[in-house]
C-alpha cells in the first residue's frame, strides 16, 4: 500500500509577515482555519505540520498538538530536511506538500490533484497549488505532490540556497514556469475546471495587505463551519473588484 503523507510548513519567524501563523482569521487563529479545512481531504493517509524546533515556534507547535495535528519539528532554514523528516516520521511514499501561508486549501481540489498523480503512475511532480503550464489554477487551493525518493534523491544532487528553502525548486520553478531535469522528475498538472480557471486570483498571506484581504474574505464567507470553496471566492472576489 502507498502511504501519502499531506504535509504543512509553517512557521512563526516569517521575515515579512512575522507571527502570521497565529494571527486571527474570523476569530481564529491562520493556522486553524487552515488545517480544519485539510482533515476534510479524503486521499491523505497522514496530516502533519512541518515546524522549525526553536523556542519561538513553540506557541505554533502547542497550538496544533491542541489540534490533534502530528507536528514535527526540525531546522528552519533547511526546509527540505523539514520535509524529509515529518515524511520519514509518517513513513511516506508520497508527499503532498502546502505551505501555511494558504488560507483557504480546498479539499476537492488537493483530492483531485492527489488522484491525478496517482493515476499517471510513474514518479514525478504535479501541482495545482498554482498555475503551472498554463493550467488556469487560482493561486492557494491546491497542493503540490511527489514521491518522498524524489526528494530524497534532490538532497544529494542540489544544494543552491533555493532548494532548501523551497521545497518546488527541487523540481519545479513556477517564475520561468519550467522543471529542473524533467527526464528524472516529468512534471504535470491535471486540468483546472472551468468555471474557477482564475490564475488571477491569489490567496495567500505573506503580508499585511494579503492579510487584511484574507480577513475580509473569512469575515465574508466562513461561518461556522468554514467549508466555503472557491466558487464562492470567485464571486466575492469579483464583487469586491466592482466596488473597489
Amino acid at each position: 500500500m502507498t502511504s501519502i503523507a499531506l504535509i504543512v510548513q509553517a512557521r512563526m519567524l516569517s521575515t515579512r509577515l512575522p507571527g502570521k501563523s497565529m494571527m486571527l482569521l474570523a476569530g481564529k487563529p491562520l493556522v486553524h482555519r487552515i488545517f480544519e479545512r485539510l482533515k476534510r481531504c479524503r486521499s491523505p493517509d497522514h496530516l502533519i505540520a512541518a515546524v522549525p524546533d526553536g523556542a519561538e515556534d513553540d506557541v505554533l507547535a502547542n497550538y496544533l498538538g491542541s489540534m490533534d495535528v502530528a507536528v514535527f519539528r526540525g531546522s528552519e532554514s533547511d526546509v527540505r530536511a523539514r520535509y524529509l523528516g515529518a515524511a520519514a516520521a509518517t513513513k511516506a511514499d508520497i508527499i503532498v506538500r502546502i505551505p501555511a501561508d494558504n488560507v483557504a486549501p480546498e479539499p476537492e481540489e488537493i483530492d483531485r490533484v492527489i488522484d491525478y498523480h496517482l493515476h499517471l503512475g510513474r514518479r514525478g511532480f504535479s501541482s495545482n497549488l498554482a498555475q503551472l503550464r498554463n493550467s488556469g489554477y487560482p493561486d492557494g487551493i491546491g497542493a503540490e505532490v511527489f514521491e518522498t525518493s524524489l526528494l530524497e534523491e534532490a538532497a544529494t544532487k542540489y544544494f543552491f540556497p533555493e532548494a532548501l528553502e523551497h521545497v518546488h525548486r527541487n523540481f519545479f520553478n513556477y517564475a520561468t514556469d519550467t522543471g529542473i531535469d524533467e527526464k528524472w522528475c516529468p512534471i504535470s498538472a491535471p486540468p483546472c475546471p472551468a468555471d474557477i480557471r482564475r490564475p488571477d486570483i491569489v490567496l495567500d498571506v505573506n503580508t499585511a495587505e494579503q492579510y487584511k484581504r484574507m480577513s475580509e474574505l473569512y469575515e465574508a464567507l466562513c461561518g461556522e463551519d468554514n467549508t466555503f470553496g472557491i466558487r464562492e471566492i470567485i464571486k466575492w472576489h469579483d464583487s469586491r473588484k466592482l466596488n473597489d
